[in-house]
């Protein structure tokens, strides 16, 4: 075991190794390899006296060595070097001269190679001397940095209990780091920033963040990539965004002190106005069922709705965004990380229209906004509520899926509204699978079929129509595949033989096997009619009949 025991610091309170180089009792030390770590921080020292020094060393230790167990192991010192930097460990520190003249090549060679310092040690200081001088220096930073760390905490508290947000948690964050400072949502929306402008950043809307690489890019193909250093904005077992410093180069444990402290008070701001927005979203909400009843008195619900900031007397479409399987096991991790649906898709919603509801129902939003109007209205608000779903689908860490709704012109027409919206959600994911956005007037027969409540007689319809092919088998799957083909060629052959990589003739032996299973399809109109509806009952209901 080693001859002194391991003095331990917090973390906080390291320096880096090229730091510590610089105490007066290591003035003559000289790094002789692996130069390139010198900035590992120091928070321990330990002293090596026994070859098998593995089960007593901790990550982020300078190890201290005569060199006695080192002696006439010339070949295992590389894998030394090995083992000690892949514990994580600071550095080594070797005196030469009484049990080893010089350190071997081999081991500076790894060493340099993996950016492992390897320092002698000057003659003539002992360990004693290095021991108190680095660990005094250590807790002087220490006690400076838990100085700092009230002064700091107190200031952003004070914010707080001023009643100031989160504008002015980054306004005095800034001025402590000396640079830029944000606040941003899980998502990378700015909650609030300060001197963002200096990077020529007034308003960057949205930062993609990639903590591992520890950059920040301005959204969208030419946005710049800046580095940053993140803190996470936690309260209990919910995060709710990040605290960051824009800088060149990592956080000073001073700035890291001041971004931990700006994460606590944001986390207590942010946790004030949910619980205030959890109020006024309970009363949303039963404004919102009142709207999807019948109305008795039109003005009484346009004023509770003015009273939220929603216009309700214009021409609106209503779109229902609901995350999809919300009831799949989910790693306990990615629980803490999962926005609420409607705090993820408001911001983004009122961007466009300020006066819309965004309202949660159970594991659904519901949104009332302003209609697009103009010849290019459908596909633009397609191309709307595309965005929105992609926004609730990165923010809530799963997939999302949506239904949109023709305009209606009037309050009592929002029910109507609604359940085209569910109809064409419940529909385009059967159809489409997880993620799904279907517009209203997009499914077609599919909207008249979705009317009929007597499931088991669609199903009866499909199998009587399609018998065999019906199966949920790959034969029978591989069989619909061409038939549908054929249906959306019109009965051209030749291209639905191109387009299923079928030969000509082979797509003839085909159509009369399925004439054989389904009748004349070809030839007879209404056969052929009640091939495609019973095809797309199919497809309501997954791609096989369910029993």
């Amino acid at each position: 075991m080693p001859s002194e025991p391991t003095t331990e610091l917090p973390a906080s309170g390291a320096q880096a190794l090229r730091e510590v180089l610089r105490t007066p009792s290591l003035a003559g030390a000289r790094v002789l390899a692996g130069a390139a770590g010198l900035d590992r921080p120091v928070a321990r020292l330990n002293v090596m006296e026994v070859p098998d020094i593995g089960p007593w060393v901790k990550p982020d230790e300078f190890l201290l060595s005569t060199a006695y167990p080192l002696r006439g192991r010339p070949g295992s010192l590389p894998g030394l070097v090995e083992d000690l930097d892949g514990a994580g460990l600071a550095g080594l520190g070797i005196k030469l001269g009484r049990y080893l003249d010089e350190v071997p090549s081999e081991m500076l060679a790894v060493a340099d190679a993996r950016g492992f310092p390897i320092v002698q040690l000057p003659d003539g200081v002992s360990f004693d001397e290095i021991f108190n001088e680095v660990l005094t220096g250590i807790l002087n930073r220490q006690t400076q940095l838990l100085a700092r760390s009230e002064r700091v905490h107190r200031a952003f508290l004070q914010l707080v209990l001023r009643g100031h947000g989160l504008p002015e948690i980054a306004r005095d964050l800034a001025e402590l780091l000396d640079g830029p400072a944000a606040i941003v949502d899980l998502d990378g929306t700015l909650l609030a920033h300060a001197r963002l402008g200096e990077l020529g950043l007034d308003d960057p809307g949205r930062l993609v963040l990639d903590l591992d690489a520890r950059t920040a890019r301005v959204d969208g193909p030419e946005g710049s990539e800046l580095g940053c250093v993140a803190v996470t904005i936690s309260a209990g077992a919910r995060e709710h965004g990040y605290v960051l410093a824009l800088c060149e180069d990592d956080a000073r444990p001073d700035d890291r002190v001041a971004l931990e402290n700006a994460a606590i008070v944001a986390a207590l701001e942010l946790t004030k106005k949910l619980e205030v927005q959890a109020v006024e979203d309970k009363y949303r909400s039963v404004l919102m069922h009142d709207l999807l009843r019948e109305i008795e008195d039109r003005d009484d619900v346009l004023r509770r709705a003015a009273g939220f900031g929603w216009n309700l007397d214009r021409r609106v479409m209503v779109l229902v965004v609901r995350l999809d399987r919300p009831d799949d096991p989910v790693i306990p991790d990615e629980t803490t990380r999962r926005a609420p649906l409607v705090g993820a898709l408001r911001p983004a919603v009122t961007e466009r229209d300020p006066a819309a509801a965004v309202v949660r129902f159970s594991n659904e939003a519901v949104i009332i906004t302003a209609a697009f109007d103009g010849p290019e209205g459908r596909s633009e608000a397609r191309e709307f509520c595309e965005r929105l779903v992609d926004r609730a689908s990165r923010s809530v860490r799963g997939s999302a899926s949506a239904g949109l709704s023709r305009p209606v012109q009037d309050v009592a027409d929002i029910a109507a509204a609604y359940d085209q919206a569910k109809r064409a959600l419940t529909i385009g994911r059967r159809i489409h699978g997880p993620g799904a956005l279907a517009h209203f007037d997009d499914l077609g027969a599919y909207r008249i079929l979705s009317l009929v409540e007597d499931h088991a007689e669609l199903r009866s319809f499909a199998e009587e129509v399609l018998g065999d092919l019906a199966a949920d088998t790959d034969t029978a799957a591989d069989l619909r595949r061409t038939l549908q083909a054929l249906l959306d060629t019109g009965g051209n052959v030749a291209e639905a033989a191109r387009q299923l990589h079928f030969h000509y003739n082979t797509l003839r032996y085909r159509i009369e096997k399925l004439e054989a299973m389904v009748g004349p399809f070809t030839t007879d109109a209404r056969v052929r009619l009640d091939v495609q509806l019973a095809l797309l009952v199919l497809a309501m209901r997954g791609g096989a009949v369910l029993v």
